[in-house]
């Protein structure tokens, strides 16, 4: 899935559609995520 970055104010903001948010049972009013780089990859978990 390809998908554009959207300027933010001063950063740069990535929708994550509705779907995957499910898939990763996060809810995006209550929840955390925590962002890891690993080389060039970003991977985004829900927070513990």
């Amino acid at each position: 899935m390809k998908k554009k970055l959207y300027h933010s104010g001063n950063a740069w903001a990535l929708l994550i559609p509705k779907a995957v948010l499910e898939l990763m049972e996060l809810n995006p009013e209550t929840d955390e995520v925590k962002l890891e780089l690993e080389g060039k990859l970003l991977k985004v978990k829900k927070a513990e």
